[in-house]
C-alpha cells in the first residue's frame, strides 16, 4: 500500500507538471483537514508527514503538560511530557505522535476533495509564476474558440484571452489558427490566473524585430520610437550603436527578407524604418519619408514644426487620410503642420507686405517740417463763418469749366419740346389694299406672277343725302 501511495504521488505530479515536492505538501494538507474531523479536538494544532522514501504518514499533535490531564486529546502529564522531552514542564507545549489507526469514510472523503482543491490551487500559481516572469514578451498559440468578440488561445498549459480593443480591425480569425501574440497582463483570480494578450499593441513589433534581427537583439541596433496603426502602417525609427553600421539596412535584411517576416506575421501591415537622429529637424525630415521635404521650421515653444515639401509632394506627405503625418507626429512627439511650396511663398508674399508698410510709415513720420503736406486751416476771419481753406491753385480745367458755367444760363423749354415723340408705324394697310386692287394677269411689283385672275371689285356710288 505504501508503494502504491508514493505511485499515486508521482502520477499527480507528472499529470500535473508539479513538482512532487509540492505534492506531498498538498497532501499534507488535506489530511489535517481530515483527521481533524474524527480524532482531534477543533482548536488543536496538528501536523502531518509523509516520508518521501517509504510513503508513511504520521500525524504529530500539540498538547499541553498539565499535572492531571482532564482531556487526553490536548493535554498530557508530566511524566509523559519529560519522556518525549526532558527538559519539559508545567503550561509547556510538546508535539506528541497521534497517528489514528483508520480514518473515517467522510474524513476520506474531505481529504480527497482537500488534495484536488490543493493541487488545483498548486497548478494555478505554477502557471501564474511561469507567465507572470514572461510578461511584455512574444507568446505563440492556437485560437481555441471564438465568443462575445473575444478570442480565446491556447498557450499550452494555460488560456489567454484576446479581448476586441487587443485586436486587429483588418484581421480575422479563425479556430486552429497560429498566432504570435504580445503578453500584455498577467494576474491572479479567484478562478486561476487570468492571461491578457495583444496582437495591436507596439511592443508587438518589437519584440518581432528581436526575433527577426540578431543586431536588434544584441543591442547593436536600438529601437529608438515606433508608432504604429495596427493592420495599416507602422513607423519604426533606428540608431546604431555602433559606427560603419547601417541600422535601417540590418532591419531590412539582404532583398529584405527580415522586413518580409515580420509584415508577413502581421497579416501584410506596412512598415517604415527610418534614421533616428538627435536632430529634430532631421528627425522629422526622415520621419515622413518616403516623402521629400524643402525645409522645416520648428516652434519649440508651442511645439509645432512647420514643413515645407514640393507641390507635387504634398499628398504623398500627409498620405491616406493623413496617416503618413499622424505616425510621423506621433514617432517624433511634434505637432506637424506641411504646407506646400506655392502656399508657403504665398505666405512670405503676404507677411512682406505690411511690413514694408510699416517701414513706409516709419520713413514718413522722420520727415523734416518742410517736406510735410500742407494742412486744413480751419481759422475763420471776424465775421464771416468758419469754412475750412486749402491753399491749393485751380488748375485750368477747372477754370474753364467754371466759365462755361458762367456764361451758359439756363433758358426756359416747354413740356411739348421735352416729351419725345412715340414712333411712327409704316402704313403697311395702304400697300395691302395696292396689292389687291390689281387685275388681271401680269406681275405684281415684288416680281410674283399670278396664276388665277383676281375677281374685280366693284364700287358702288350711294347717293348721299345731304342734310
Amino acid at each position: 500500500m505504501k508503494s502504491d501511495f508514493l505511485i499515486a504521488i508521482t502520477q499527480l505530479s507528472a499529470e500535473k507538471n508539479l513538482p512532487k515536492e509540492l505534492v506531498l505538501s498538498a497532501v499534507e494538507a488535506a489530511l489535517v483537514s481530515a483527521y481533524k474531523k474524527d480524532d482531534f479536538a477543533s482548536n488543536q494544532n496538528i501536523s502531518v508527514k509523509i516520508d518521501p522514501n517509504t510513503g508513511r504518514v504520521k500525524v504529530w499533535a500539540e498538547k499541553t503538560v498539565v499535572e492531571k490531564p482532564a482531556d487526553s486529546r490536548c493535554e498530557i502529564s508530566l511524566d509523559e511530557a519529560q519522556k518525549i522531552k526532558p527538559d519539559a514542564q508545567i503550561d509547556d507545549v510538546v508535539e506528541v505522535e497521534a497517528t489514528p489507526r483508520n480514518a473515517g469514510r467522510i474524513a476520506a472523503q474531505t481529504a480527497k476533495q482537500v488534495i484536488l482543491q490543493r493541487l488545483h490551487e498548486a497548478e494555478h500559481s505554477a502557471i501564474f509564476e511561469e507567465y507572470a516572469d514572461k510578461e511584455g514578451d512574444i507568446v505563440a498559440g492556437l485560437v481555441q474558440r471564438i465568443e462575445l468578440r473575444q478570442v480565446f488561445i491556447d498557450l499550452g498549459r494555460a488560456e489567454a484571452i484576446l479581448p476586441a480593443a487587443e485586436q486587429v480591425r483588418s484581421e480575422r480569425y479563425r479556430v486552429g489558427q497560429r498566432l504570435k501574440l504580445y503578453l500584455l497582463e498577467v494576474a491572479q483570480t479567484s478562478r486561476g490566473p487570468r492571461v491578457v494578450v495583444s496582437r495591436s499593441h507596439p511592443n508587438l513589433l518589437r519584440r518581432l524585430f528581436e526575433l527577426e534581427v540578431p543586431e536588434v537583439l544584441n543591442g547593436v541596433v536600438e529601437i529608438k520610437a515606433i508608432a504604429r496603426e495596427a493592420g495599416y502602417r507602422s513607423k519604426v525609427a533606428v540608431a546604431a550603436n555602433q559606427k560603419g553600421i547601417d541600422p535601417v539596412g540590418c532591419c531590412v535584411g539582404l532583398r529584405g527578407i527580415r522586413i518580409q517576416n515580420i509584415v508577413n506575421e502581421l497579416g501584410g501591415e506596412k512598415l517604415d524604418v527610418v534614421n533616428w537622429n538627435s536632430d529634430d529637424s532631421l528627425f522629422i525630415t526622415s520621419a515622413l519619408s518616403p516623402a521629400q521635404v524643402i525645409g522645416v521650421r520648428l516652434d519649440e515653444e508651442n511645439e509645432v514644426a512647420t514643413v515645407v515639401v514640393p507641390d507635387k509632394q504634398l499628398s504623398l506627405a500627409i498620405g491616406r487620410e493623413g496617416q503618413n503625418v499622424r505616425l510621423a507626429a506621433k514617432l517624433t512627439g511634434w505637432r506637424i503642420d506641411i504646407k506646400s511650396a506655392s502656399a508657403a511663398e504665398a505666405e512670405k508674399m503676404t507677411e512682406a507686405k505690411p511690413a514694408a508698410k510699416k517701414e513706409k510709415a516709419a520713413i514718413g513720420e522722420e520727415l523734416p517740417a518742410e517736406l510735410e503736406p500742407a494742412l486744413v486751416s480751419t481759422e475763420a476771419l471776424p465775421g464771416e463763418a468758419a469754412e475750412p481753406s486749402l491753399d491749393i491753385a485751380p488748375t485750368a480745367e477747372e477754370v474753364s469749366f467754371d466759365q462755361k458755367t458762367t456764361q451758359e444760363k439756363p433758358q426756359l423749354r416747354f413740356a411739348e419740346e421735352i416729351m419725345v415723340a412715340p414712333p411712327s408705324k409704316p402704313d403697311t394697310k395702304a400697300k395691302k389694299k395696292k396689292k389687291k386692287v390689281s387685275r388681271g394677269k401680269g406681275s405684281t411689283e415684288d416680281g410674283i406672277k399670278v396664276s388665277k385672275p383676281r375677281r374685280k371689285i366693284e364700287v358702288v356710288e350711294e347717293d348721299i343725302e345731304e342734310y
